[in-house]
């Protein structure tokens, strides 16, 4: 699956409320970037996206049934 399908299965499925889901199409996104960029770009950019992830932190503790 490339960012495009994904991105149409993520607004398909309602998965565009789902940071989680979004992180994984910036990662896929990257890795379709992958050859065009730098390594320093590339470290510096999945750095970033991991920050992001790390943000999220445990939001989900309590609602796991209504958002897995």
């Amino acid at each position: 699956m490339n960012s495009k399908e994904l991105a149409q299965y993520l607004e398909a499925t309602d998965g565009i409320a789902k940071p989680w889901l979004l992180v994984q199409l910036r990662l896929k996104k990257l890795e379709e970037r992958r050859v065009t960029i730098s390594d320093s770009e590339y470290a510096e950019q999945l750095e970033d996206i991991y920050q992001d992830l790390m943000n999220l932190g445990e939001w989900w503790r309590g609602i796991e049934d209504k958002v897995f």
